[in-house]
């Protein structure tokens, strides 16, 4: 593959569009913008949602509803397959080798769902654990130890 190869062509992007450059181009004068006007002016136009005045849609509307995405924990999931290949022979896993092979970004809390089996004993450390996950775990002779996970900031 080569640099001219590449699609598209030049001569198939679109052009952009050169206002303000004589009666023309098509765009001169008043540069598409109209005749005076707030929306004419450099750098003139409403923020959005305003409504020249009345009492925009956002705050006629009633809140509704209990909102907790303040202290909403979401936690990267691992399941036991993932475990299994990313740590072969390792009987520990603890959670900074999880975060070290980058099964979950560093510092967020874990959760190991139970995905894949499990044919060697295996200590795993994380903050949560489906009870299937937990389960196989414990089939396979192996422990589980869950830390208190830190909310989200």
């Amino acid at each position: 593959m080569q640099l001219h190869n590449l699609f598209p062509f030049p001569e198939e992007r679109k052009t952009r569009r050169r206002v303000g450059r004589g009666a023309g181009s098509g765009l001169g004068g008043t540069s598409g913008k109209g005749h005076k006007g707030q929306n004419a002016r450099a750098g003139g136009g409403v923020r959005p949602g305003f409504e020249g005045g009345q009492m925009p849609l956002q705050r006629r509307l009633p809140k509704h509803g209990f909102k907790n995405y303040l202290f909403k924990v979401t936690y990267d999931v691992i399941n036991l397959d993932s475990l299994t290949a990313a740590f072969g022979e390792q009987t520990s896993i603890t959670l900074d080798d999880i975060y070290a092979r980058g099964l979950a970004r560093m510092g967020a809390p874990v959760k190991v769902l139970s995905r894949g089996d499990l044919s060697k004993a295996l200590t795993v450390e994380a903050h949560k654990f489906s009870k299937a996950a937990a389960e196989k775990i414990r089939q396979a002779g192996g422990s589980v130890n869950e830390l208190e996970a830190v909310p989200a900031e």
